[in-house]
């Protein structure tokens, strides 16, 4: 029998916690509040808390590899007690639960009032009488979804998942629970799960960490991201009419993870963000990334979301205080507030820079007279200096390639890629090393913004007394310490995070960071498209975004470039010595544009419009994403092959008050609607409305 142990309502969610009368499990469920009526569904409490422990018994029901939550340790632990406390206009609900062997578990859900997100954690705490080894611990637990339908609700859920690889972030992937094979079996004696993630010190590499479940029918979605910036897991799982989803650290089965709890000690999982609302996946996504607008901590600079020039796909490697002067002269007074010297500035003559980044000693060839020349040179022309690292790694052609005694290692030899290795990020001597060529450099030479890169995935961990992946998590624990002692020391450092473009797109990292890189796709056409899917997974404000021009570039192709822009943080790059008066207007008007817009990039919800993009590389109709702040909107339009026609797209009754594109798109409102008369192919505009 299934009792209520708690329910209360939080913003618009109703929270509740039940107890299974026969098992003792303690379970979690959130609806929307006043949501529809129950159907009649045979389901068991999954409990809020999984975990398992060496010594246990596996999963049954040829759940072996597959999935590791319904262990011994999570039947053990059988609720105790809930205390539900409020805390400086806070509300922490904390459940507690224990095993006869000495196990507990704390549970808790933290909510801010007024917010539309919940966060979870999970806490194991060791009483017994010896140590333990974890290999699974869940950060949440949901279970009872979704409750509106007769039992198992065929052909109304839907999975959404946001796929990721270099270059082509935040792919949404929509599959029904059908397609999935997580239908009821006839007799309900078996379990099936869908376990997805992703292994490494990129987490964004296959799967960015969020998921979200719809039921189609009854118009309800849930939702969650984790922060966690290395391997990670989530699970949906059936057993009967319900379905549970839950996460935390990659597994020992997915992720290679064993940690040990000694007697007396505790470990907490990484913390997930929940939500569930009545409405789609552009609704659930910005509640779930309306939290990280929460752990902003940003200079004063970035309240503006200033105007970036990147020298990379100028000099392509290769800058130096000449070009850096030239690159200068040629967008001095354009209304660019930051300037950023990439990757090369180090590199020794006849060595590639992909290969020699560790030493990070200033190039006498390309910096005759130092890198602080061209530093003061920039601030001379108004803007913020900032500079590349990749600290992490270090290059096969670097002197600190060979400090073995100090890299990370796997199976007793130093974890080799093709061209990097990995500093442990945990030794003294490394964070000495690094305070000296990283944060004594900024200081030394008046750099106030670096671009942290990460171009290489450690994989399935590194060498520790536990496990690989637990040397995985404690060095990218150490690697957060270390952008918490950059942000320490230079509190006005504004902090790009950028790993072979957006691979590391995650809320930890992003906590961390003043804005990052949302791709390493730099002037290809399914840059609009890469921007638009990740408002589904950071802020706007966060993304930057790349904008190259090129010499040859028709004025077409620029605003098709600049529009794209308008979609996070505008990143200007190329060709800016030889391009003329006339590419230039365009430029500048869209520079113009985006500062009008900057208020709506900054805080606003999204959604997005148009044609399914089926091939990115090769898009076909159009895109729109409609972005609204109280009572501006704007709206970023892309067209793409194919998308000769009417645009209609539905915005309410509104004027228009500001258009930028490189010719008339005939944009007009009529009955709610914005037209737009599209009648070329790969054109990009954005419009400012007010609403009436």
């Amino acid at each position: 029998m299934i009792n209520e142990i708690f329910s209360t309502v939080l913003n618009d969610m109703r929270i509740t916690y039940t107890l299974d009368s026969e098992t003792g499990l303690a379970g979690l469920f959130i609806e929307p509040d006043k949501a529809e009526k129950y159907g009649k569904r045979r389901v068991k409490v999954n409990s809020l808390a999984e975990a398992k422990i060496i010594g246990d018994n596996y999963s049954g029901s040829y759940l072996g590899g597959t999935s590791m939550k319904y262990s011994d340790t999570t039947y053990s632990l059988k609720y105790d007690h809930l205390e539900n406390e409020e805390l400086d206009g806070d509300t922490v609900i904390t459940t507690y639960l224990k095993s006869d062997a000495g196990i507990e578990a704390r549970h808790t859900l933290s909510h801010r009032q007024g917010r539309e997100y919940l966060t979870v954690s999970t806490e194991i705490i060791n009483n017994s009488e010896d140590k333990i080894h974890l290999e699974m611990l869940s950060s949440f637990s949901l279970y009872n979804i979704s409750p509106y339908s007769d039992g198992a609700g065929e052909n109304t859920m839907t999975l959404h998942r946001l796929r990721s690889k270099w270059s082509q972030e935040g792919r949404l992937v929509s599959e029904t629970f059908e397609d999935l094979q997580l239908e009821e079996c006839w007799c309900y004696a078996n379990s099936n799960s869908v376990r997805f993630g992703q292994v490494g010190s990129m987490p964004v590499k296959g799967y960015f960490p969020f998921a979200a479940v719809s039921d189609d029918k009854n118009g309800v979605i849930w939702g969650v991201q984790m922060g966690c910036p290395l391997s990670w897991q989530m699970e949906v799982t059936r057993a009967d009419d319900g379905v549970c989803i839950s996460g935390g650290l990659a597994d020992r089965e997915f992720g290679h993870w064993v940690k040990t709890v000694d007697c007396g000690e505790n470990f907490t999982a990484p913390t997930a963000v929940i939500s569930v609302c009545k409405g789609n996946l552009d609704d659930i996504s910005t509640r779930l990334v309306s939290a990280q607008e929460d752990n902003l901590d940003i200079p004063q600079s970035e309240e503006t979301l200033p105007v970036i020039f990147n020298e990379y796909c100028t000099t392509w490697g290769n800058p130096s205080y000449d070009n850096i002067k030239n690159i200068l002269s040629a967008i001095k007074c354009k209304g660019i507030d930051y300037f950023v010297v990439d990757c090369g500035w180090f590199k020794e003559d006849g060595v590639r820079w992909d290969i020699s980044m560790g030493d990070y000693i200033p190039s006498k060839t390309l910096f005759p007279n130092g890198i602080k020349e061209t530093a003061d040179l920039i601030k001379s022309y108004g803007m913020r200096a900032g500079i590349w690292f990749e600290f992490e790694n270090v290059g096969r052609a670097s002197k600190a390639y060979h400090n073995t005694d100090h890299l990370l290692k796997r199976d007793g030899i130093p974890l080799t890629t093709q061209n990097r290795r990995f500093w442990d990020m945990n030794d003294e001597w490394v964070i000495n090393y690094l305070d000296e060529r990283v944060i004594g450099f900024l200081k030394k030479n008046g750099f106030s913004y670096i671009k942290v890169d990460y171009n290489e995935t450690i994989g399935i961990g590194c060498d520790n007394n536990d496990s690989l992946g637990e040397g995985l998590r404690q060095n990218m624990q150490g690697t957060a310490d270390y952008f918490r002692k950059i942000k320490r020391e230079l509190p006005d450092m504004v902090i790009e995070n950028c790993a072979s473009g957006g691979n590391r797109l995650e809320p930890c990292f992003m906590s961390l960071s003043s804005m990052a890189s949302f791709s390493d796709a730099h002037e290809c056409v399914e840059i609009p498209i890469i921007a638009a899917n990740l408002h589904r997974a950071i802020l706007p404000r966060q993304s930057q975004i790349w904008c190259v021009i090129r010499r040859g570039d028709s004025l077409k192709r620029i605003a098709y470039s600049v529009s794209a822009t308008f979609l996070g943080r505008m990143c200007l790059s190329g060709d800016v010595e030889e391009l003329t008066d006339e590419q230039w207007s365009v430029i500048d008007r869209g520079i113009a544009f985006y500062k009008k817009a900057v208020p709506v990039i900054k805080h606003g919800k999204s959604r997005r419009f148009g044609t399914r993009i089926k091939s990115e590389r090769h898009p076909e109709g159009w895109q729109a994403v409609v972005r609204e702040n109280g009572d501006k909107i704007l709206c970023v339009i892309h067209t793409f092959e194919n998308a000769s026609g009417i645009v209609s797209i539905p915005v309410g009754n509104c004027t228009v008050k500001d258009i930028y594109s490189h010719g008339d798109m005939g944009a007009r409102i009529e009955n709610g609607m914005l037209i737009l008369d599209v009648c070329e192919d790969f054109c990009g505009c954005g419009i400012l409305l007010d609403r009436i």
